[in-house]
């Protein structure tokens, strides 16, 4: 098990979460139940899905764990850019957000690298 705190990609994604649910308030309140609601959901899956696997047994399981939360930054990707696409939201507006997420899709990729290692 891992301790949360500790986990440099765990507080990067609880950043990127924080991030989005500002985002979000600059979107029409018409989508509150689509694109805020999946963003949102999206966005807490990356360090919940962290959490996860940092308590489960073994680092195979915490792979896998992070595979999914890998996943969901690819989904919140897409979102975002679906909201510039829809002129929702400016380039300018999700540039910190993209910055974000790509840092944490290489944070996760090297730290699976790492614990696949350590099998």
């Amino acid at each position: 098990m891992h301790k949360l705190e500790d986990l440099k990609i765990w507080n990067k994604a609880i950043e990127l979460s924080k991030e989005v649910y500002l985002l979000c308030q600059n979107l029409p309140q018409d989508e509150k139940f689509g694109l805020i609601n999946q963003l949102k959901r999206s966005a807490i899956s990356i360090p919940s899905n962290i959490a996860e696997g940092a308590g489960r047994n073994s680092n195979r399981e915490f792979i896998q764990f992070l595979g999914i939360a890998n996943g969901s930054t690819y989904e919140l990707q897409t979102q975002i850019i679906l909201c510039e696409a829809l002129n929702l939201l400016s380039q300018n507006q999700i540039k910190n957000v993209l910055e974000l997420i790509s840092e944490v899709q290489k944070m996760n990729y090297v730290f699976q690298q790492k614990l696949k290692s350590n099998i």
